[in-house]
């Protein structure tokens, strides 16, 4: 079947109230969980640990982080967090430490002038990383810390796999959602419903020309695709015609590029180059731009690979936001397959 590069749902019978808002709109904290999972990092863990800690010193330096910790994890960060301003340990229990994914999707409710989350289902990636129990109960376990109510859906979705403008618009891959490995039940339609009840979607592009080699997320829109703005989006692409992420990037551009003279408003698609391949024993990991954080309107973290892209990617990004970009060393921690993205999750301000 043909996928379509959009879907549009803005002549819905109802008038839709909630949305998402932008990760560029102010912001209350960002959540992260501590590191405890030495096969996400197999090899090379003993490093990640103080690579969290100076992220954490990072962020703490504008905004609240409030951060997981499992019974077998909570006092080594206490210690750790000890005399560190900013910065909060809560007691959950998690499985690994991608965030992003299982954490809520927060919503304002504009109706109300209220905040909710929602609590998706969580399958590690279509069912990878045995076991998740602990890591899909975090959504609610969050929101009953904030006091915040939550919806539960059966809707199997990690974060990572959802980009929004704050007005209703969606960027995400079809390898994500309709899959028979997270939503087997699901049809595209029942999906689009989920997604427009549950968030106020009003209009999806689905970007599916290919993801990266050695994502195990089967092609996590944060990797692929980011809006910089309400008007601009970088997409992830490769110079070297060589590269085996050549073909699938370009596609991703194109559909973008086309999708971009559809909505309204006009977006401008902008190339963010990914660096050239490199192996960690042997497995090349997931580089990209596109995994950046963005801390409200004020900051922008991106990571860093040790490579001249890394100030291509730095001036392009500073450019088109107009802000420091503040580059972050992420070599060891993307060994673990995800870099500052898809290791946090913001928290707007309702």
């Amino acid at each position: 079947m043909a996928i379509l590069p959009s879907e549009t749902l803005k002549d819905r019978a109802f008038e839709m109230t909630r949305r998402v808002p932008a990760e560029w709109e102010d912001q209350v904290a960002v959540w992260l969980s501590w590191p405890h999972q030495r096969e996400t990092w197999p090899g090379h863990f003993d490093r990640i640990p103080d690579f969290f800690l100076r992220w954490i010193d990072l962020l703490r330096e504008t905004t609240i982080v409030n951060l997981l910790a499992g019974p077998g994890q909570i006092r080594e960060c206490e210690k750790h967090i000890a005399g560190r301003s900013n910065t909060n340990v809560i007691a959950i229990e998690t499985n690994d430490c991608w965030i992003r994914d299982y954490g809520p999707t927060f919503v304002v409710d504009e109706a109300t002038n209220s905040s909710l989350g929602i609590d998706w289902t969580y399958n590690a990636w279509g069912g990878k990383y045995p076991p998740w129990d602990a890591d899909d109960r975090v959504a609610q376990q969050i929101c009953q810390h904030l006091d915040l109510p939550s919806e539960r859906s059966s809707l199997c979705l990690e974060g990572g796999a959802m980009e929004f403008d704050g007005q209703g618009r969606l960027l995400t891959t079809s390898e994500c959602l309709v899959t028979p490995t997270r939503n087997p039940a699901w049809t595209r339609e029942q999906i689009v419903e989920e997604l427009a009840c549950r968030l106020g979607v009003k209009e999806i592009c689905w970007v599916d020309g290919g993801g990266l080699r050695g994502d195990d997320t089967d092609g996590h829109i944060d990797q692929l695709a980011r809006f910089v703005d309400a008007h601009n989006i970088v997409v992830a692409v490769s110079d070297d015609h060589g590269d085996e992420n050549f073909l699938g990037l370009e596609e991703n551009f194109r559909i973008l590029i086309e999708w971009s003279g559809q909505t309204s408003p006009g977006v401008e698609v902008h190339r963010l180059p990914i660096p050239p391949a490199r192996f960690i024993d042997g497995t090349r990991v997931p580089e990209s731009y596109c995994n950046f954080l963005r801390l409200g309107p004020e900051r922008l973290l991106v990571p860093s690979f040790g490579n001249p892209a890394d100030d291509t990617a730095s001036g392009i990004l500073g450019d088109l936001t107009g802000l420091k970009v503040e580059m972050i060393d992420c070599r060891d921690m993307v060994w673990g397959l995800g870099a500052l993205h898809c290791g946090s999750r913001d928290q707007p301000l309702a």
